[in-house]
C-alpha cells in the first residue's frame, strides 16, 4: 500500500507507458471510399500531374496576355475570335496574335494561350471578334498542368489520418485503394458488483454502466475496433479471467473502476500477477481522475480508468487518446490531436496545487467574444460532461484563474 497514489505528472506517465510499447501494425488494402478516418500505412506519391493540363478557372476567352496589355474601357483591344473550346475535349486550334478562343470554366487551354479574359470583361462583336476592356497577366485565370499535383511528389505520408479532403485527392490522382494500417483491437470492461447492463432496469444499489459505452465510442473515434467486454464483479478470480483472456486478445485493454484504494479494489493485485513488466503507474497528477493505472503485460497496454464517468473521460482523453495515436502509428502532433478555442474565462475558478485540473466549460459568444462558463459538479455526474464543450486546463502550480482571463479550451 506504501507504493500507492505516488503521483505521477500526466506527461511523465503517457511516456513511461509509451517507451514500454513494442507494437508491430499490420496493414490492410482498401477502396479510398472505405478510408475515412483511417491511417495510411505507406506514403503516396503521384503518378501523374493534377491538373493533365492547363484549364480555365474561368468562363472567357483564351488569349495571350501581351495582346491585351493596356486594355481598358477608354482604350479596349480587338481580338479575333477564331472559335469555342469544348468541354471534355482538346483543343483543335493554336492561338497566335491576335486571336482568341471561347472557353467554359475547366476548359483544356489552347496550345498559344497563356491566360483567360474574364467574359465579363469584354463584349462578342458579331461572330468573329471581341472587345477586351480589361489587361490580364499571363497565368489569369487558369490552372497549369501539374500545378496542383506534380508527377511525382509526395501526396500523403505514412501514418496521416485520411480526411474527405485526402480521399478527393487521391480520387484526383486515379488512387482508388490503399493501404491502411489495421485498426487496433481494444477491449473495454467495466468492474464493479453495483453495475448493471444499459437494458436492464437497477434495482435499489445499482447503477447501469456508462463508462463502457463513453469509453468504447471514444476509442472508435480515435480510429480503435472496440470490443464490449462486459461487467466484471469485484471478484479476484473473475477479475484475473476476464484481464487475462482480454489481454491475449487484445492490443490495448481499457478497464474502469477497480483503482481506488479500497477493500474491493483489486485490479492492481490482479495486474501484478498477470505478466511482467506489470504496473508502471498508479496515481497521476490530475484532477479529476487520480486513480489511474497504467501497465503492460506481455507487451499489451492496459489503461486503468477511475469508476466515476467524468474521471474516466478526462484520463480518456488525455491519455488514451495519444495511447491510441500510438497504437495506430498516427505520426501528428499534439495540435492535430487536439482541438483548441481560445476563450475568457467567466467567473473566477479555485484550484489545489499539485494536480493538473480540468475544468468542464460551456462556451458561449457575447460581443464577438467566446466566453468559457465552468459547469461545475462532482466527477460521478455525466451530465456535466453532456452539458460541456471542451475542458479548461489549470497548470499544476497554479491556484485558479481570475475572470476575465484569456485560456485555451480543449474542444470535444
Amino acid at each position: 500500500m506504501s507504493n500507492l497514489f505516488k503521483l505521477v505528472k500526466v506527461k511523465e506517465a503517457f511516456e513511461l507507458l509509451e517507451q514500454k510499447i513494442n507494437l508491430t501494425l499490420d496493414s490492410e488494402r482498401l477502396k479510398i471510399t472505405q478510408a475515412r478516418g483511417r491511417i495510411l500505412a505507406t506514403d503516396i506519391k503521384s503518378e501523374v500531374n493534377l491538373p493533365p493540363f492547363s484549364r480555365s478557372t474561368m468562363d472567357g476567352y483564351a488569349v495571350k496576355a501581351e495582346d491585351i496589355f493596356g486594355a481598358s474601357v477608354t482604350a479596349p483591344v480587338y481580338l479575333n475570335l477564331i472559335g469555342s473550346i469544348k468541354m471534355g475535349a482538346k483543343p483543335k486550334q493554336k492561338i497566335r496574335s491576335g486571336e482568341a478562343m471561347e472557353i467554359a470554366t475547366g476548359g483544356m487551354l489552347p496550345v498559344g494561350a497563356d491566360a483567360v479574359v474574364m467574359v465579363e470583361d469584354t463584349e462578342k462583336l458579331g461572330i468573329k471578334e471581341i472587345e477586351v476592356t480589361k489587361a490580364v497577366a499571363p497565368g489569369a485565370n487558369i490552372v497549369t498542368k501539374g500545378e496542383d499535383i506534380s508527377q511525382g511528389s509526395l501526396v500523403l505520408s505514412a501514418g496521416h489520418l485520411l480526411r474527405p479532403q485526402d480521399i478527393g485527392a487521391l480520387a484526383g490522382i486515379g488512387v482508388t485503394e490503399v493501404d491502411l494500417f489495421t485498426k487496433p483491437e481494444v477491449t473495454v470492461l467495466s468492474t464493479g458488483d453495483e453495475l448493471i447492463t444499459p437494458d436492464k432496469e437497477p434495482k435499489l444499489g445499482q447503477i447501469r454502466d456508462i463508462n463502457s459505452y463513453s469509453i468504447g465510442t471514444l476509442v472508435e473515434e480515435e480510429g480503435g475496433a472496440t470490443t464490449y467486454g462486459g461487467i466484471i464483479l469485484d471478484e479476484p478470480d473473475s477479475l484475473q479471467d476476464k484481464l487475462k483472456a482480454a489481454i491475449a486478445s487484445s492490443d490495448l485493454v481499457v478497464l474502469s473502476g477497480g483503482s481506488s484504494v479500497g477493500v474491493k479494489d483489486l485490479t492492481i493485485d490482479v495486474l501484478k500477477q498477470l505478466g511482467e513488466p506489470g504496473v508502471l503507474v498508479h496515481g497521476i497528477a490530475i484532477k479529476p481522475g487520480k486513480p489511474t493505472i497504467l501497465a503492460i503485460i506481455d507487451q499489451t497496454p492496459v489503461v486503468g480508468l477511475p469508476g466515476h464517468p467524468t474521471s474516466a473521460f478526462v484520463v480518456a482523453q488525455m491519455i488514451l487518446k495519444p495511447l491510441l495515436q500510438r497504437l495506430t502509428d498516427r505520426r501528428e502532433n499534439y495540435k492535430k490531436l487536439y482541438s483548441f478555442l481560445p476563450a475568457k474565462v467567466s467567473r473566477n475558478i479555485a484550484s489545489t496545487k499539485g494536480r493538473e485540473e480540468y475544468i468542464r466549460v460551456k462556451l458561449t459568444q457575447k460581443e464577438n467574444q467566446i466566453w468559457a462558463e465552468p459547469l461545475l459538479g462532482k466527477s460521478s455526474l455525466i451530465s456535466t460532461l453532456v452539458g460541456a464543450d471542451g475542458l479548461l486546463k489549470i497548470g499544476l502550480g497554479r491556484e485558479g484563474i481570475k475572470k476575465g482571463r484569456e485560456v485555451e479550451v480543449l474542444t470535444f
